[in-house]
């Protein structure tokens, strides 16, 4: 096997620090893609989207802003939630 350093070493830190700031923008993206679903439902549209009707629409819409929320919520408590004294038993 290589005697190569490892991410961390060559970094100085922990990559996992980023995962968690990813997690929370992909929770908010797919939080704005639900609100944009929904925002567009009354509306007529040309392209792709069209092809969804306004109920189709706000069902995924949603389900986006559902799914996000919960991305952003479970990614805060994992990542950036200070751990109390019962946790560390």
């Amino acid at each position: 096997m290589l005697n190569r350093p490892t991410t961390e070493e060559r970094l100085g830190k922990s990559p996992q620090r980023l995962v968690g700031y990813f997690v929370l923008v992909m929770g908010l993206v797919y939080t704005a893609i639900g609100v944009v679903l929904w925002w567009t439902a009354s509306r007529q549209l040309t392209g792709t989207l069209q092809h969804l009707g306004p109920g189709a629409r706000r069902i995924l819409g949603s389900v986006f802003i559902i799914y996000g929320v919960l991305r952003v919520a479970r990614g805060w408590q994992s990542r950036f939630r200070k751990k109390s004294f019962s946790d560390h038993e």
